[in-house]
């Protein structure tokens, strides 16, 4: 990451913290009203192939033991009301703001995957974790919809791991090394915008 880049990104989150820190401590509020505790949900991503982070979302799903892997039709029946609302309009993804004002993440960059497909596919994510992982992407704006078709269709945990190990992670990582050749500031603030346009949409 650039020094440049870097800069961008601080300054930006804390524009954003400060704009978003009023709604985000009613989304809290109303999270713990609706649902309880926890309001956050951490899960372990890899920010480069060898050094795992702690991401930050608001939960929008029931708890369940041993949770884990990417979210599939196996996993639509725990998703809350509010969890739901929130994740229409990305407003769960909020908080990985301090994970972008810590380092672990950026604006822009690939998702940061789970440990166990950086280990199924080393060489393919010692090659896009060059990049550092980012809040959108190119593999997000271009790919995050024909992703959820795909895994909304799997019925249990092991099929919505399979199609997304043998049908998404090789079509994501090729737009992040897109993404990767071509990532300037200039682009990173077209993305970020096409992001914004996307949820607005869809909200």
């Amino acid at each position: 990451m650039t020094p440049a880049k870097r800069l961008f990104d601080i300054v930006l989150a804390l524009w954003l913290g400060a704009i978003l820190l009023l709604p985000a401590a009613l989304i809290a509020l109303w999270l713990l009203a609706a649902e309880g505790r926890p309001v956050f949900y951490l899960s372990e991503r890899m920010r480069t192939p060898d050094r795992p982070f702690l991401l930050w979302k608001f939960r929008t799903m029931r708890q369940a033991a041993g949770d884990g892997g990417v979210s599939g039709g196996d996993k639509a029946t725990r998703i809350t009301r509010t969890g739901r609302i929130l994740r229409k309009v990305r407003l769960d993804e909020i908080p990985q703001l301090w994970n972008i004002l810590k380092g672990d993440m950026s604006f822009v960059g690939p998702r940061p995957p789970l440990r166990r497909y950086v280990e199924m596919f080393p060489d393919l994510y010692a090659r896009v974790l060059r990049s550092r992982p980012g809040l959108t992407g190119m593999a997000t704006l271009h790919f995050r919809r024909h992703e959820e078709r795909l895994l909304a269709r799997c019925r249990t945990a092991g099929e919505t791991d399979a199609v997304y190990a043998r049908r998404c992670v090789p079509r994501k990582a090729r737009l992040d090394l897109i993404y990767q050749r071509r990532r300037n500031l200039c682009l990173d603030a077209a993305m970020i915008w096409q992001t914004l346009a996307q949820v607005l949409s869809r909200k």
